[in-house]
């Protein structure tokens, strides 16, 4: 050990077999412990011979020499000068916010960068989802810029270093805190990071690349598409700082109500008033469906809330294979509900067949009260259908 007075190891209050992670972390603590600033004034020297300490132990060369006998170093000036910060940079960009110069150890930021993701909405009409369909939306997002081609510049030169970083990208900025002057670093205000500049920039994008731009984007909805649904076109959304690459766009899909049809899973269901004498003796009828008009039966002796089901006319089932159309047969159904019409303003003749049906019907367990619903007796209008035939 050198014949120093101060033994550096336990300036530092580390054994001799200390690792060099060990004495980092001991003269952390120690620099906290006696800066004058927050210790004050009577700890200045016992901080000098902290960092004296220090300067030997981290470095391998000096510290082989120290453990040999010979202290390599001679007692350094007080305080914190510019010849100080080389030796300690590493440990106070850990203490401190900013450090020192180790962003700058990132390198300049590229000109191009990725774009980020762009968002919009479509609303669609039932029957889209019901078969798919090919829309387009209207999206605002950045486009390569027109007049450069992204290039930057505005006669295609490539950008120079930036005068003021000198390529780095970054600039050291010098401050006073309580431990002294502290240098940190930021990112060039002349050349915003980049290291480099355009000497001739491009007049309409001012070096960047790109421009904000309306464009209309092609959508594929797919054929049985939920309501609430998201889809994801890959590249059409913002493109990067440079003309870097696009960013996704994201179509946020909102099925309109019909007025014909609601949706239930894959099925399609519709509501059908029918007069009470279609439903007693039955009836053909016509309806509207997504493929064109269809005819149903109404069977004899139907009550209200029966169905009638028209099978593979219903939505598609959504294929997630990315085929645009539905498969043959792979289709939910349509069902239409019955609501029997009871007829009102009837004229006397029309008063009369009725009460003629009622005196010859006499059902004597028609009237029937109980707490749970009563199960539906068949037969009243097939008797109904023989009355009038």
């Amino acid at each position: 050990m050198a014949s120093d007075q101060q033994d550096y190891y336990q300036v530092l209050g580390v054994s001799r077999d200390a690792s060099d992670d060990e004495i980092r972390k001991a003269y952390r603590r120690m620099a906290r412990k006696y800066h004058p600033d927050i210790a004050g004034e009577q700890y200045k020297e016992k901080f000098e011979q902290v960092n004296r300490a220090y300067s030997v132990l981290s470095d391998p060369k000096k510290k082989q020499m120290y453990d040999a006998g010979v202290d390599p170093d001679h007692p350094q000036q007080p305080g914190f000068g510019a010849a100080d910060f080389g030796g300690f940079s590493d440990i106070f960009s850990d203490l401190f916010t900013g450090g020192f110069g180790g962003a700058s150890q990132r390198g300049p930021i590229p000109r191009q960068q990725p774009g980020q993701d762009a968002l919009t909405r479509l609303t669609i009409s039932l029957k889209d989802a019901v078969f798919g369909a090919e829309k387009n939306v209207e999206v605002s997002t950045y486009g390569v810029c027109p007049t450069c081609k992204g290039a930057g510049s505005a006669d295609g030169s490539a950008p120079t270093q930036c005068p003021v970083c000198h390529g780095s990208g970054y600039q050291q900025k010098v401050s006073t805190t309580l431990l002294g002057q502290m240098v940190s670093t930021q990112p060039c205000e002349n050349c915003q990071g980049h290291g480099t500049v355009f000497t001739n920039p491009c007049p309409t994008c001012q070096g960047e690349g790109r421009v904000r731009t309306n464009r209309s984007v092609g959508v594929r909805i797919p054929a049985g598409i939920h309501d609430k649904t998201r889809i994801r076109l890959a590249s059409q959304g913002a493109v990067g700082e440079g003309a870097g690459p696009a960013g996704d766009l994201y179509v946020d899909i909102t099925v309109a109500e019909d007025k014909n049809f609601t949706r239930s899973d894959d099925d399609l269901h519709c509501w059908l008033r029918v007069p009470m004498t279609w439903a007693a003796l039955g009836h053909a009828a016509d309806i509207d469906t997504f493929d064109g008009p269809r005819k149903i039966q109404i069977p004899e002796g139907s009550q209200e809330g029966d169905t009638v089901s028209l099978d593979g006319l219903g939505v598609a089932h959504l294929d997630t294979s990315g085929n645009s159309a539905p498969q043959s047969g792979a289709r939910g159904n349509l069902i239409v509900h019955l609501q029997v019409s009871t007829p009102a303003n009837l004229n006397r003749h029309q008063k009369e067949l009725l009460t003629a049906f009622a005196d010859s019907y006499a059902d004597q367990g028609a009237l029937k009260q109980q707490a749970k619903p009563i199960e539906r007796r068949k037969g009243f209008f097939s008797k109904l259908k023989n009355m009038f035939a």
